[in-house]
């Protein structure tokens, strides 16, 4: 459910994970599921040890795109889980589909 990075004795470790999602009604007829990201680190780099947000789909389609924008990037990004047209808030293994596919992209 996470991907650490490790080596040696002094190793630090950057742990995230994708859990928890929520449906969130704007209206009665607007609703969107968002998931809690989870990060947990011994990084010397990370002032703050754990930390913990609340995002949604789109928000990570957001951040690809940024990522992919960025022209000194010079690596391949990774994919995140497609967009399903017929996607359900209420099917459950859609939900844990989607949220593993979140997981994978945050891990890379």
């Amino acid at each position: 459910m996470r991907e650490e990075t490790q080596s040696t004795e002094n190793q630090q470790v950057i742990s995230v994970w994708v859990r928890d999602p929520r449906i969130q009604k704007n209206d009665f007829w607007h609703a969107y599921i968002d998931y809690e990201i989870c990060l947990h680190t011994n990084s010397v780099f990370f002032t703050k040890k754990t930390s913990r947000v609340r995002r949604r789909y789109s928000e990570f389609v957001w951040l690809r795109q940024k990522l992919q924008a960025n022209s000194l990037l010079m690596v391949q990004l990774p994919q995140l889980p497609p967009k399903n047209p017929f996607f359900s808030l209420n099917n459950a293994q859609q939900v844990a589909d989607r949220m593993k596919g979140l997981q994978k992209f945050l891990e890379k």
